[in-house]
């Protein structure tokens, strides 16, 4: 079994900052790409930043220069960085990971952690 558990998420003042962790366990062989995705209420979850096992990252256009994604490969840790936050970024955010187990490539998401961006 292999879990993805978030933490960090908030109520939070625009302008501000989080940090959102997402830490995968279990009987895990390797984690290839990591990533963070988040869904508003009514849209489609979104890629909002992904990472590869070597350190390649990607963003969506509307989080470039704001949010930063990194990842601690010794703790199974993928983080994002949230800076300069805007209303229009609440959302639940979902961590992502493509991991190698016993049975092969499989594609986990973690619960959701819930931004809030108001005043």
């Amino acid at each position: 079994q292999v879990q993805l558990v978030e933490s960090g998420g908030g109520l939070v003042q625009p302008g501000g900052s989080l940090r959102l962790s997402c830490a995968a366990s279990g009987s895990i062989f390797s984690i290839y790409a990591m990533g963070w995705y988040r869904q508003a209420p009514g849209k489609q979850r979104e890629l909002v930043a992904g990472i590869t096992s070597g350190g390649s990252t990607n963003y969506a256009d509307s989080v470039k220069g704001r949010f930063t994604i990194s990842r601690d490969n010794a703790k199974n840790t993928v983080y994002l960085q949230m800076n300069s936050l805007k209303p229009e970024d609440t959302a639940v955010y979902y961590c992502n990971a493509h991991i190698k187990v016993v049975a092969g490539l499989n594609i986990y998401w973690g619960q959701g952690t819930q931004v809030t961006v108001s005043s």
